[in-house]
């Protein structure tokens, strides 16, 4: 299997000098390491930048952070706090749907597919792009945050106001450096159930990121999420 990373058109001239960075080779070699050796990397390789594939540069509107990929069989899709469809929602999601209910009067959905997010202009970005099969974080500190960064980095640049919601202390940390005066930057706790009803659960980031954008001429998100086929 070949470990090479290729980058979707709108976001390669802002990001080629980053993939080609001695980090990033690094990795590059840790991953191919680790498929020469039998492991099970998710999610799949061709979902691997599916964030930025589905999602273009010029259509970025929100950026949703998140930190690992799923390392449960057949969970990982390529965006973070999404599922493949068939997935039962995790717990962390659910809340998020609690959330929306809640503010946006949206019913919950049954599944945890959040491709048409991704395709209206969220960025469903994790931190860290792959893990091995059931071991928690292990592609943590390899070089994906360092790349992650420079996306973060090149959406911050953007001449169109983008919103930014930041659940937890990780990626509020991660985006500290994004300019508040011209992005909308939404804080709140970590939608898990540890902590939850610590200040997730009534932020109202969704109808405030709405507003924000048609304050800002451009169309609101489409949060519902349509029974799939």
């Amino acid at each position: 299997m070949t470990n090479q990373i290729i980058l979707p058109e709108s976001w390669d001239a802002h990001l080629a000098e980053d993939l080609a960075s001695p980090r990033m080779q690094a990795l590059r070699s840790f991953l191919a390491a680790e498929q020469s050796a039998g492991k099970q990397i998710f999610p799949r390789q061709d979902e691997w930048l599916r964030a930025l594939d589905l999602t273009p540069l010029d259509k970025v509107r929100v950026v949703i952070l998140g930190q690992d990929p799923y390392h449960g069989e057949g969970q990982a899709d390529g965006l973070c706090f999404s599922v493949q469809p068939g997935v039962r929602p995790p717990p962390s999601l659910v809340n998020v749907y609690k959330e929306l209910e809640s503010d946006l009067g949206l019913p919950r959905p049954k599944h945890g597919f959040l491709e048409h997010w991704a395709k209206q202009g969220v960025l469903l970005l994790n931190s860290v792009l792959t893990v091995e099969i059931a071991q928690a974080a292990s592609h943590q500190r390899k070089g994906w945050e360092e790349f992650t960064d420079a996306i973060i980095q090149t959406v911050n640049a953007k001449a169109d106001p983008v919103v930014f919601m930041l659940w937890g202390a990780y990626a509020q940390k991660k985006a500290a450096f994004v300019d508040g005066t011209r992005h909308l930057v939404l804080k709140a706790a970590h939608p898990s159930p540890l902590s939850a009803h610590n200040g997730f659960l009534g932020c109202r980031h969704f109808s405030k990121a709405n507003a924000f954008l048609s304050a800002n001429g451009q169309v609101p998100i489409d949060w519902s999420l349509p029974d799939l086929a």
